[in-house]
């Protein structure tokens, strides 16, 4: 029982952190293309602006989690996967360095070289993010003491020896990409004005139809690659309702957008966000990293765990640390309203 508490609550951890700080990636990749002047940019800047580092705590969070209750997991994973997340860190540094440097210096060369790294980095992360939940999703070469070693590609083929990237990794890179893109430009429908704000709108419509394409893509890939992904929907039917929840997500947010009803269409893309993640765990469980060298060799909930005394008491001290998080993100986002103005220069 409580291996299955722990697992969801990891779960909950990525989605939050998906959902938060998905959107300021999705701004960031917007960031060079939408603002065509320094006050837009200024603007698409401070509709992250105190939100963008608080939203990076749940990352940590989530990987503090991780560590607590799948110790195995954390070892083997931060072992394999070392050469990305050393990519994704400096990608996160230097995310968080240009927004801030940005701020300090004055020089137009230097400004333009920071909004490129700031853009980049985001492009990046998002791609790395989901290339990584593709990789887990197919399976890694794990030895039977649960280490493994991945290089960036070997030959862009699923199989037993595969790399980091793959056609299906990429598409799982491409999914994300799009899809916090969209989060991101629906972000700014809302808090942000003028033409700055008409030009997110007009991109939501190209932006869906890609990722609604997408979508059908990455299913019947997962379904290729990872069969055994099926399994938990075919036995426990009632979890449709999951699938079913990507489809009303993907309808919604077309339907508030050409509404005029940016905040709906944002939690509906809140809402796929959570499915689709959902969706994958769900298709995983009970095995947390899956092994292409044989079934024997998976990382599974039973085998990675921690003891039932720790989790119990790390259970107490999860709930307590949520309540303060989740009134900590409450209290900033309550206080952080209307809209970035261009015009007037600020918030």
């Amino acid at each position: 029982m409580m291996g299955f508490v722990w697992f969801w609550l990891v779960a909950v951890m990525i989605v939050g952190y998906v959902v938060l700080d998905g959107f300021d990636l999705g701004v960031g990749v917007l960031h060079l293309f939408l603002a065509r002047t320094e006050a837009e940019r200024k603007a698409t800047l401070a509709s992250i602006g105190p939100v963008w580092d608080g939203n990076e705590v749940w990352l940590l969070a989530g990987g503090g989690t991780l560590y607590f209750a799948f110790p195995l997991l954390y070892a083997s994973a931060f072992s394999g996967f070392y050469l990305p997340l050393m990519i994704v860190l400096w990608l996160l540094i230097l995310r968080g360095v240009s927004v801030e440097l940005r701020n300090h210096i004055d020089v137009g060369v230097w400004r333009a070289l920071l909004d490129g790294v700031f853009g980049l980095a985001s492009t990046l992360l998002t791609i790395f993010f989901g290339a990584a939940l593709a990789n887990v999703l197919r399976g890694v070469p794990l030895n039977a003491d649960g280490y493994f070693f991945l290089p960036l590609w070997t030959n862009w083929q699923p199989g037993i020896a595969p790399g980091i990237l793959d056609w299906y990794t990429v598409i799982g890179g491409l999914v994300a990409l799009v899809a916090l893109t969209l989060h991101g430009a629906l972000w700014l429908t809302i808090k942000t004005s003028g033409d700055l704000e008409r030009r997110a709108r007009n991109v939501v419509s190209p932006l869906w139809l890609i990722l609604v394409a997408l979508t059908v893509v990455s299913l019947f890939a997962t379904i290729a690659v990872r069969p055994a992904s099926l399994d938990n929907y075919f036995n426990y039917p009632f979890t449709f309702v999951v699938p079913a929840g990507v489809v009303a997500s993907l309808a919604a947010i077309w339907l508030w957008n050409r509404k005029g009803q940016p905040l709906k269409a944002f939690l509906a893309s809140c809402a796929y966000l959570f499915f689709m993640l959902a969706g994958a765990c769900w298709g995983l469980y009970p095995v947390l990293l899956p092994a292409t060298t044989g079934v024997a060799n998976d990382i599974t909930l039973a085998r990675a765990i921690s003891g039932p005394h720790t989790l119990a008491v790390g259970l107490a001290w999860w709930l307590c640390g949520m309540i303060l998080a989740v009134g900590y993100v409450v209290f900033v986002y309550s206080r952080f309203k209307g809209k970035a103005d261009a015009a007037a220069g600020g918030h």
